[in-house]
């Protein structure tokens, strides 16, 4: 079989995904309560690209398979993952073995998602980080019993899923972008609340909007500088919630003040944890509502465009370009 490998990380994005190789090695066996999966497709991630450069929480041992998440068929099956065998999946896995950028993945059965034989193998492809991220992130929202919530990166896909998921819950979204084009993408695809970075009076429109929406928690994707404008912006009693880092900075700009006097907090959240934490029914549960919206058509991934592995190259320097235009596919050849 054949994968894409990471000879060595680079902070230099380019140069790193420059250094990618494609070899071909040993399909691997499945052991007890592994499983085989054919990769029908392996999305392109901002993990992966943190990955690459060496600044993820996850490192492995080089050179390495990037990719954290795809879909495709079972194909073979270790003692005590039989019934899984044919079975359309998608996956996520960030533990030692290789990732997702291959034509073949062995991967421990409580890291797949049997799937809707009606899902679309595409969309499943993105089906296993982002949705339940959203999810999760909503039932945060839910169990502080919040009638709004705010969120940086809006033009990203997560948060697309978080307005999706917040609209069928009753929750209004307070959608953060960069670009000024992207408050009318948004606001044209039914957002109400939009607001700009980049505008002179972005601070006090924030707090004002916060205050009267009466707005508690924020979902921060961006970190650095924006989790302390988030901060500083809500009001008493507020929680930013930090589930991502595309800054590349350190959280920064928080006034102390405001945690000593005025009882705010910021908080993490880590998609596996919270698999792990909740109960098994839940997250089946969840896990058949989400599918279900996306059989429907009433959930999707934005897909802006699919590579084969000889062209990773071309993929990852489109999904750089403009990563809020949906998601890159990596297909094998």
């Amino acid at each position: 079989m054949k994968k894409i490998i990471l000879p060595e990380y680079n902070t230099n994005v380019i140069k790193a995904l420059l250094s990618l190789k494609i070899i071909d090695t040993e399909i691997p066996e499945p052991k007890n309560n592994e499983v085989l999966i054919k990769v029908h497709a392996a999305p392109v991630n901002p993990s992966d690209i943190a990955f690459m450069s060496g600044t993820y929480n996850i490192v492995k041992e080089l050179p390495a398979v990037p990719g954290f998440e795809g879909s495709g068929i079972v194909t073979e099956v270790g003692r005590g993952a039989e019934d899984l065998l044919g079975k359309k999946v998608c996956f996520f896995t960030q533990e030692k073995e290789d990732g997702s950028w291959s034509e073949m993945v062995c991967t421990n059965r409580d890291n797949i998602v049997v799937l809707d034989e009606k899902m679309d193998m595409d969309q499943a492809a993105c089906f296993a980080i982002n949705p339940f991220t959203a999810r999760g992130l909503v039932d945060i929202a839910l169990l502080h019993k919040q009638k709004c919530v705010i969120q940086n990166a809006a033009g990203g896909q997560v948060a697309a899923f978080i307005r999706m998921i917040a609209k069928d819950k009753g929750i209004e979204v307070i959608n953060i972008v960069r670009k000024k084009e992207t408050v009318e993408k948004l606001k044209s695809d039914g957002a109400k609340y939009v607001l700009c970075e980049k505008s002179p009076d972005f601070n006090k429109e924030l707090k004002e909007l916060a205050s009267k929406l009466n707005s508690h928690l924020a979902f921060d994707a961006v970190a650095g500088k924006a989790t302390g404008y988030l901060m500083n912006a809500m009001p008493k009693g507020s929680e930013v919630v930090v589930y991502g880092g595309l800054s590349n900075k350190p959280v920064s700009g928080v006034d102390p003040l405001g945690l000593i006097f005025y009882n705010k907090l910021i908080s993490g959240f880590n998609l596996p944890e919270w698999h792990e934490n909740v109960d098994p029914d839940y997250f089946e549960e969840a896990s058949k509502d989400l599918q279900d919206k996306f059989v429907t058509g009433a959930y999707s991934t934005t897909i802006n465009g699919s590579f084969r592995f000889s062209q990773i190259r071309q993929a990852l320097r489109k999904y750089l370009k403009d990563m809020s235009a949906g998601k890159v596919l990596i297909k094998p050849d």
